[in-house]
């Protein structure tokens, strides 16, 4: 059964730090391209980070320069690293997995508030 369990989500502090998880149970994890997307209240899901199955990235400009998408593909598992976060990084993220012709699949979201 296919499964992408996102965690470590929470509230933080403006300046604060989180790092999510996503943990994978997908085909072929190694060659799929993993990415973070995050929808607030009232706006458009939009991605905020993604990479390739052989590790280019790319970030929302939004986010550049203060959050890190990594993976391991020894634990089916893709991070996102979130340092020097604002109040405007509140929404839900959620986990993406593509394949090209193969899969997309979503996780459920987790939760992340930034209080000012």
């Amino acid at each position: 059964q296919v499964q992408l369990v996102e965690s470590g989500g929470g509230l933080v502090q403006a300046g604060g730090s989180l790092r999510l998880s996503c943990a994978a149970s997908v085909r072929f994890f190694s060659l799929a391209t993993m990415a973070w997307y995050r929808q607030a209240p009232g706006k458009q899901r939009e991605l905020v980070a993604g990479i390739t199955s052989v590790g280019s990235t790319n970030y929302a400009d939004s986010v550049k320069g203060r959050f890190t998408i990594s993976r391991d593909n020894a634990r089916n598992t893709v991070y996102l690293q979130m340092n020097s976060l604002k109040p405007e990084d509140t929404a839900v993220y959620y986990c993406n997995a593509y394949k090209m012709y193969d899969y997309n699949y979503w996780g459920q979201g987790t939760q992340v508030t930034v209080s000012s």
